[in-house]
């Protein structure tokens, strides 16, 4: 591997390849950004509807069943998504995803008025059918267009901006409900109506993402070689994924990556503080993605020249941190006094625990996931291959969501809600660093030299011929 391939800086660049411009369109780093402002719009102002607890409803029923169809319905398309992303290409998959987020938040606001569940439910199943939609093709472009050595990076970027739109979501209902009093209540109308205007936006901007054959790495490698596939092979290719060793070891961190949000949004925030003080937590839950994505970015690419030890060293800082957390989570739910609702303003002291401890959630989320992806990242580089990987893993990763939105339907208690998270995420641990010993590659030298197309003269022109 070459100096550069490693990541060092004071590596002369080829006389052909000084004059790339880094923020050309067709450049990783811009689709990157274009990916993650789209999901800035559309999940992670989902995020933020979801993270208010019971989608901003005094009772969690309406939202609990929507969310359930929802994920049952992405673990079906999670899965089918890589293949369906392979066959219709960036474009269609990501508009025909975004579009189902605006419906979504419609029927909320359609369900502030008349209390019926079914439009809610209805969107809700559709919802998972777009989300399985738009996160195989996310999973494919951010595994697979940055270069193999700084993989950490580009997704810890991704993950900035895309919770940045929680952050903006959080604020919303903050904001518009700021007046409204200590009581129980729904947001308002125009917190949806806010939501809703972000996610079409984000629908239109999906629009503006380059296929994987356009995008040009800075070293001259188009991001893939891939031929637009068909049913046949993609149905075939899929199946495979069930008994992929590979696969099969990564299931338990899919199945618990979004197991705990239920517990998060549920069983600390909704309870434990009033309308405008959960608008406020989910400002900092969501900021908190953000250096958590930042911070394990940097482990996961720059800790050590290895990349197999990076990825060894990441899963164990990761769950070091997970255990203090859900240590934490154990100590708050312990002590707290279900019946009092806390205000940031008022509140002194006896909200700071609380407080941190969401934030702490949210840090964990960013990190656990980022590091999952990275794995999923380092065991290929073609937009092909990985956009069935990570349809499968959102595929496993939903299934568990359902599960777990259905079970606190059921009025499981907070404390065994806890203990089922800290367990799920604690297995995940040691099944990855077998995955990471046993998969990754230093480099992926073989794959990259299939996908050298380009002259460097079309690179240098950000040519997307």
């Amino acid at each position: 591997m070459s100096n550069l391939e490693n990541g060092d800086s004071n590596t002369q660049i080829p006389q052909d390849r000084k004059n790339f411009n880094l923020f050309r369109y067709n450049s990783p780093i811009i689709q990157i950004i274009l990916i993650g402002l789209v999901c800035f719009c559309c999940p992670g102002m989902f995020n933020a509807l979801s993270g208010m607890g019971g989608g901003g409803q005094v009772n969690s029923t309406a939202s609990n069943n929507a969310l359930t169809a929802l994920y049952t319905t992405f673990a079906v398309f999670g899965i089918l998504g890589g293949g369906i992303y392979n066959i219709l290409g960036p474009h269609l998959t990501l508009f025909a995803g975004c579009s189902t987020y605006v419906l979504y938040a419609g029927s909320f606001l359609y369900y502030n008025h008349y209390q019926h569940q079914f439009f809610a439910i209805t969107a809700g199943a559709i919802l998972g059918i777009g989300a399985g939609l738009l996160w195989a093709a996310q999973g494919a472009i951010m595994t697979s267009y940055p270069p193999e050595n700084r993989k950490g990076t580009y997704i810890s970027i991704f993950w900035s901006i895309f919770n940045m739109g929680g952050v903006i979501g959080g604020l919303i209902p903050f904001i518009l409900n700021y007046n409204r009093g200590d009581a129980p209540a729904t947001v308002n109308d125009g917190t949806y109506i806010g939501f809703m205007a972000f996610m079409s936006a984000g629908a239109v901007l999906s629009l503006t993402i380059l296929p994987a054959s356009k995008v040009v790495r800075d070293d001259g490698t188009r991001c893939t070689h891939m031929v637009y596939s068909n049913v046949t092979t993609e149905s075939y290719e899929i199946l495979k994924l069930f008994y992929n060793w590979k696969m099969l070891l990564i299931v338990p961190a899919a199945w618990s990556s979004n197991f705990f949000y239920t517990y998060q949004f549920n069983h600390v925030n909704k309870p434990q503080f009033n309308l405008r003080t959960r608008g406020f937590n989910n400002v900092f839950y969501w900021g908190a993605q953000m250096v958590g994505s930042v911070a394990i970015g940097y482990v996961m690419d720059f800790s050590f020249k290895s990349r197999k030890k990076r990825g060894v060293v990441g899963i164990c800082v990761v769950a070091l941190l997970a255990s203090g957390i859900w240590g934490g989570a154990l100590a708050n739910q312990i002590k707290r006094d279900l019946g009092v609702i806390m205000d940031f303003k008022d509140s002194g002291s006896s909200y700071a625990g609380p407080f941190v401890l969401y934030f702490s959630f949210g840090l964990l989320d960013a990190m656990f996931q980022s590091m999952v992806y990275w794995v999923i990242g380092a065991l290929a580089n073609d937009s092909e291959i990985l956009s069935r990987y990570a349809g499968f893993y959102k595929g496993v990763q939903s299934a568990g969501a359902a599960v777990a939105w259905q079970i606190d339907n059921h009025k499981v208690s907070g404390m065994a809600q806890l203990i089922v998270n800290w367990v799920l995420t604690s297995v995940s641990y040691p099944l990855l660093l077998v995955l990471v010993v046993l998969a990754v590659k230093e480099d992926n030298k073989g794959e990259e030299e299939q996908a050298k197309q380009v002259a460097p003269s079309s690179v240098e022109n950000g040519s997307v011929r």
